[in-house]
């Protein structure tokens, strides 16, 4: 016998050797590595069930205004799960006569193609068969896709050796037997019926979960981008191309590859007529019409940035579900439906009036404003804008920057004044309708300095008014014309410390974040208290806008500080084990609602408190009021 012989037979030996021990493998433990692979193959199988029977796949999440309109869509992976009576019977046609065309005959594992495959690919002394059944696709599918994190465990996913093999079939033999047993039990079918059923949720989980290359994820997204129609109007052409792509869909790709395509796609009508010779003239004709897609694929955009101006609230939503439980990650791959409290019209009107007043090209400058309803239970927020248009051609002013809710800025000036009120009335040192000195100037030791303005002694603070005001003022009308001299006096009987922390439990919250100060991790709050400085009453300091706003509504909703809410509720689409929708006694897709945790609002000062607040700063729009000559340019007529 020759030496080449010798090498033939040997191999062929160990190919039919290895096909038993494949076999033996899934039976039961063997001693020696196979031993090994075969409990390291239980054990996944153990570690994977729960999420292989449950089938969750990541999916579209849409964000919607307060109406139900969508602003944005969100995703990891483009995918739209569908049901098993939502995709068309050629695509299920289809992708078992290419792939899997004993599929609805075996028990997960094809074990004739699996022997055949062990046999050839140990001869060859390489791998040029996988016999891989639908069942084992998904699962690979599904690990990939699905389950794997890390680039180790994609490796993991998808390395080409026997331990993956072994264990790819136990579970394939594990998954079916676990969703026929349950077809049997809930249903009281028989074996062949629960067997049956089984199919049915393979065949569509795999129809979800594979890609279909472009960005796309299951059949149909795939069917959308591909041809702009859902999956359940798929005709066999179409199927066909979809059908074949699985093989590769990066070298398959009909935009780039439309001649590899095209024979692939013909490949696929030819097993069909092997399967369905009756429909032999049907399918030829198939095979000379065009591909037929799209000029470009049809794959949304993803993210905030496809809701234009109302991109800033959705990165707001975002940053708010991450802070209270639900992270970007979750968001991504939830399938949810999160309607916002964004209400359309206000935001128009929002955006309308900062754009009036700042243009969207202005160099170095942004004008942001929210509008938050008050409430004892939430503070809703209804719109959120900037004189900047939200989007990525910075040539154009645009920017994807949180202006609106970032502690940015060279301060809000004059209204923090509020905050030393609403201390001194807490403390009893004023009553709204106290007078209250308005010196021309005045000079203050220990409280800060005055950064070398003329004139003024070191290591006091100084301050002038700009204009004439009479020499004493009530509060409310000190309010509404802002003498600066009134209310550094007045933060000086009422002391910094409690004005700061006024104006942190009002809404100020960023305040406390260690770092804010720009002094080493010192605060906001800190460093203001620990310095005693004087100008806090005069709003130097970066803000909050979004917090600034929330202030108003605190003192609106009789002293009760919410977070600002951009969450009015976020739902689900229920479906049963098919993936198909559960349809509510209203004839519309039943919801399931997702819990969410907001903060819990907080009664952060007296009622009394922020209502006698509120009445003071009714009077800016009258008679020589700060807001005065705005109020009668705009014909405003209405209480504020």
């Amino acid at each position: 016998m020759s030496a080449a012989t010798k090498r033939k037979l040997g191999k062929l030996v160990g190919a039919v050797f290895l096909s038993g021990i494949l076999v033996a493998g899934l039976l039961f433990p063997v001693a020696g590595a196979v031993g090994v692979a075969s409990n390291r193959a239980a054990a996944a199988v153990e570690n994977v069930s729960s999420e292989l029977l449950s089938g969750t796949v990541p999916e579209v999440t849409t964000m919607t205004d307060v109406t139900g309109q969508p602003i944005a869509l969100l995703y990891d992976q483009y995918r739209y799960q569908v049901g098993f009576n939502d995709i068309s019977p050629e695509m299920v046609r289809a992708i078992v006569s290419i792939e899997d065309r004993r599929f609805f005959d075996h028990d997960g594992v094809d074990w004739k193609g699996t022997i055949r495959a062990a046999l050839k690919n140990s001869s060859s002394g390489e791998v040029q068969q996988g016999a891989s059944t639908l069942d084992q696709q998904y699962i690979k599918n599904y690990q990939l896709f699905v389950l794997s994190r890390t680039e180790a465990e994609k490796q993991a996913a998808t390395e080409t050796t026997p331990a993956r093999k072994l264990r790819e079939v136990r579970m394939a033999l594990t998954l079916e037997q676990s969703l026929t047993d349950q077809a049997r039990r809930e249903h009281g079918l028989g074996p062949a019926e629960a067997k049956q059923e089984a199919k049915k949720q393979i065949l569509t989980r795999y129809l979800n979960t594979v890609p279909f290359g472009n960005n796309t994820f299951g059949i149909e997204a795939a069917s959308q981008a591909y041809f702009g129609v859902p999956a359940k109007s798929l005709r066999v052409e179409q199927a066909a191309l979809l059908a074949g792509l699985v093989q590769s869909s990066s070298a398959l790709n009909p935009y780039t590859n439309p001649e590899g395509a095209l024979a692939r796609r013909n490949l696929v009508l030819d097993t069909m007529k092997d399967n369905f010779p009756d429909r032999r003239q049907e399918l030829d004709d198939a095979k000379k019409l065009p591909l037929g897609t799209l000029p470009q694929p049809r794959v949304a955009q993803q993210g905030c940035i496809s809701a234009k101006n109302d991109g800033f609230l959705c990165d707001y939503a975002l940053k708010f579900l991450a802070e209270n439980g639900m992270s970007r990650n979750t968001v991504l791959r939830g399938g949810y439906l999160i309607r916002t409290t964004l209400d359309p019209a206000v935001q128009r009107s929002t955006v309308r009036a900062l754009q009036s007043f700042a243009s969207p090209e202005a160099d170095g400058v942004a004008q942001v404003s929210s509008v938050i309803k008050p409430g004892s239970k939430s503070h809703d927020l209804l719109a959120m804008g900037s004189s900047r248009n939200y989007g990525l051609r910075l040539k154009a002013g645009e920017t994807v920057q949180p202006q609106p809710f970032s502690l940015v800025g060279d301060g809000a000036g004059s209204v923090f004044k509020v905050f030393t009120v609403a201390a001194a009335l807490e403390k009893g040192v004023v009553g709204t309708g106290s007078t209250i000195p308005v010196p021309g100037s005045v000079q203050l030791a220990g409280m800060g300095n005055s950064g070398g303005v003329s004139g003024c002694p070191e290591n006091f603070y100084c301050v002038r008014n700009d204009g004439k005001y009479p020499a004493q003022m009530t509060v409310t009308n000190a309010l509404a014309q802002s003498p600066n001299t009134a209310f550094v006096k007045l933060l000086q009987r009422v002391g910094v410390t409690p004005t700061v922390d006024m104006a942190v439990r009002l809404g100020l919250r960023s305040y406390t974040t260690p770092g804010s100060s720009g002094f080493g991790d010192k605060s906001i709050a800190t460093y203001v208290k620990q310095g005693n400085l004087g100008s806090f009453t005069l709003g130097p300091f970066a803000v909050n806008a979004l917090e600034l706003s929330n202030v108003g509504a605190t003192l609106a909703s009789g002293g009760v500080w919410c977070p600002p809410n951009p969450i009015a509720s976020i739902t689900k689409l229920k479906r049963d084990r098919y993936g198909n929708l559960i349809i509510g006694p209203d004839g519309k897709p039943a919801q399931a609602v997702v819990p969410f945790a907001t903060p819990k609002c907080e009664q952060v000062v007296d009622r009394g408190l922020a209502n006698a607040m509120a009445n003071a700063m009714s009077q800016d729009h009258l008679g020589a009021g700060t807001a005065a000559a705005a109020a009668r340019g705009s014909g405003w007529t209405l209480p504020m």
